[in-house]
């Protein structure tokens, strides 16, 4: 899931406890209002199917995801709940991994085999398949690992951690045609999604029917609570600001982030790339666009550092303090 980048102080600053609240201190509502969960896609029905099960399950009128798998494919699908779909881009910053059986239509030379998922752990290029619908162009993905597990005749067990919008059907056939020999993919699951994984707060629909029956019939709520992540985990691994608590509502109302009013950012921010805004409780406030690295952010005492794209924060939760910069 790729590390946190490390966190540049620029001033002291104090949260009020009075104003907002810890993401993990909300309510069951609040969660549905805003929240994601790490759902396990079953086999069978499409990725938009299985949002169109959780809207139905949750009783909620809006719901997304991001990073479609095909009916036939398991794992790793987040989804996010009624607001939170504003963040679903953020998802996209990370990398995705996948089991993968892949079925060669003959033998081939383990070494060989290896030697040649190796030249593929690269920059390639690809065409997505008949069946994708998106529009059938050449595009560049990179492949930043391929492990090898198991050979058992012609079924080829290996992970693939790639970037975001790679076609693993794509690959393996690839792979087949540079052995000589074709092959095709047999069974697909995904494991890990930007921030979420299979290892942790993995969540079934059955799961979801459950903490529903249970909130029902025996006004239990929190394990539904449980189940539903705050939204702040689709942001783990996007370049972060931190405002001051006199700063959050102006941004709520659109206004743009100015240096004077940012506590801390990480190191990995870069001009134009996509900011998560949050609060010095860690409330995602919103997304926006850098319009300065990290290294000016640092050196500069004035001017914009980010501009709103998207705000999932009520307004007038913090108190509205303060006059951003236009310099």
């Amino acid at each position: 899931m790729g590390p946190s980048s490390p966190i540049i102080f620029l001033r002291d600053a104090e949260t009020d406890p009075r104003f907002g609240k810890r993401p993990e201190d909300r309510s069951l509502e609040e969660r549905l209002k805003i929240g994601i969960i790490n759902l396990d896609k079953p086999a069978g029905p499409t990725s938009h199917e299985v949002v169109a099960m959780v809207k139905r399950i949750l009783n909620l009128p809006k719901a997304g995801h991001r990073g479609t798998l095909d009916p036939g494919v398991t794992g790793v699908l987040p989804i996010a709940l009624n607001k939170g779909t504003k963040v679903l881009d953020a998802l996209l910053l990370g990398t995705k991994t996948y089991v993968t059986n892949m079925r060669l239509h003959a033998p081939v030379d383990e070494e060989k085999l290896k030697a040649v998922l190796k030249e593929f752990t690269t920059l390639i290029y690809q065409t997505p398949p008949l069946k994708s619908s998106v529009k059938k162009v050449l595009r560049k993905r990179r492949i930043y690992n391929i492990e090898l597990l198991e050979v058992e005749g012609q079924n080829v067990l290996f992970t693939v951690e790639s970037q975001s919008g790679t076609y693993i059907r794509t690959l393996c056939v690839d792979i087949g045609r540079v052995l000589g020999v074709g092959a095709h993919m047999a069974e697909l699951r995904r494991i890990v999604s930007g921030p979420f994984s299979e290892r942790k707060d993995l969540v079934t629909l059955q799961d979801l029917v459950e903490g529903v029956i249970l909130l029902k019939d025996f006004k239990e709520e929190n394990y539904l609570k449980e189940l539903i992540l705050p939204i702040e985990r689709a942001v783990d691994l996007a370049p972060k600001v931190w405002v001051t608590d006199g700063a959050v509502n102006a941004v709520c109302h659109g206004a743009p982030v100015a240096i004077p009013g940012i506590v801390k950012i990480t190191e990995n921010i870069q001009k134009n790339s996509l900011v998560a805004i949050m609060t010095l409780k860690d409330e995602l406030i919103g997304l926006g666009i850098a319009e300065m690295d990290s290294k000016e952010i640092q050196e500069k005492e004035n001017g914009i550092a980010v501009t709103v794209r998207s705000i999932i924060m009520e307004r007038n939760i913090y108190p509205r303090t303060w006059k951003h910069d236009k310099n």
